[in-house]
């Protein structure tokens, strides 16, 4: 079983421009510059040299340059460590479908976001099929003989914008960065050799495990970037299973469910999952899909 441990860090920022405005801002990436591209909120008087002040003024935001789609690239000046710092004034960037009007809640969800194995500091989003594992369920596994291999790969928002193109292979995958460790290569070869079964947590594992393999047919180790896009017809070189969230219509995450289960399969799994009314989203149920090993796949 292969896992994400990629930890969210507090994103979402709430300040206010020096003519007084109100700004949201959700942190996606950074340059080697440190110049961090965001999803500002509302963009549309964000424009180059707007200073935005966040907390009592240990952190502010200079827009560095106007981007498409309400992003911008910002400076960001601050003193010590700007993790420690958005601590203290940044929000867990939760999923806008998830209401929370008090600090409290919000407060609660910087660990309830999170997998119980979350370490590698860079997300703005959970990868939450892990959130259904416990400490307890874990520690079950290893009795189990079931091995455990982590790799990282750090969720920007792009995961979850929807298909909006009418013709699938001209939907575009933002950038994500990944990291696998010589480790996992070895504990994934290992499996094949003895004919096992390599079972991913989220679609994020799954999408950094393919990626890795896409040159040579194996699990390649070290950082690297990825825009793979997975659907139906895609060639798994690496992946025998999937554990993942309910996810929804028009999205990359559920024709990567498909094109790992089948089109008709996963219909029928989500047909009734409507009729139980299983829950879908973030917080919501899971479902275990498993495809059995290809000969075709590396040993």
């Amino acid at each position: 079983m292969v896992i994400n441990n990629t930890r969210v860090f507090p994103a979402k920022l709430h300040g206010r421009t020096e003519s007084g405005g109100l700004v949201e801002l959700l942190l996606l990436q950074a340059d080697e510059n440190n110049v961090w591209q965001v999803l500002a909120r509302p963009a549309k008087k964000l424009r180059v040299g707007t200073r935005i002040v966040f907390g009592k003024g240990e952190l502010q935001a200079i827009v560095a340059e106007v981007l498409e789609l309400g992003k911008r690239n910002i400076e960001l000046v601050y003193e010590g460590d700007l993790y420690d710092v958005l601590e203290r004034v940044g929000r867990a960037p939760l999923p806008p479908y998830i209401k929370r009007q008090s600090a409290e809640l919000n407060g609660r969800d910087r660990e309830r976001y999170q997998t119980v194995y979350a370490r590698e500091r860079g997300s703005v989003a959970a990868p939450t099929a892990g959130l259904h594992f416990t400490h307890e369920l874990l520690r079950s596994l290893v009795k189990r003989d079931i091995a455990t291999a982590e790799l990282t790969l750090h969720v920007g928002c792009g995961t979850f914008q929807p298909i909006r193109e009418e013709t699938i292979e001209n939907h575009r995958m933002e950038r994500e960065r990944y990291s696998i460790p010589e480790k996992t290569v070895a504990a994934v070869k290992a499996a094949r050799g003895r004919g096992g079964r390599v079972v991913a947590v989220g679609t994020t594992t799954v999408r950094a495990l393919e990626s890795a393999a896409l040159a040579s047919g194996e699990v390649q180790m070290g950082p690297a970037d990825t825009e793979l896009f997975i659907y139906p017809g895609f060639q798994f070189r690496v992946v025998d299973g999937l554990l993942t969230n309910f996810h929804l219509p028009k999205s990359s995450l559920l024709l990567l469910v498909s094109a790992l289960g089948g089109v008709a399969p996963v219909r029928r799994a989500y047909r009734e999952a409507v009729q139980e009314r299983y829950r879908f989203y973030s917080y919501g149920d899971c479902m275990l899909l498993y495809c059995p090993p290809s000969p075709s796949k590396s040993s």
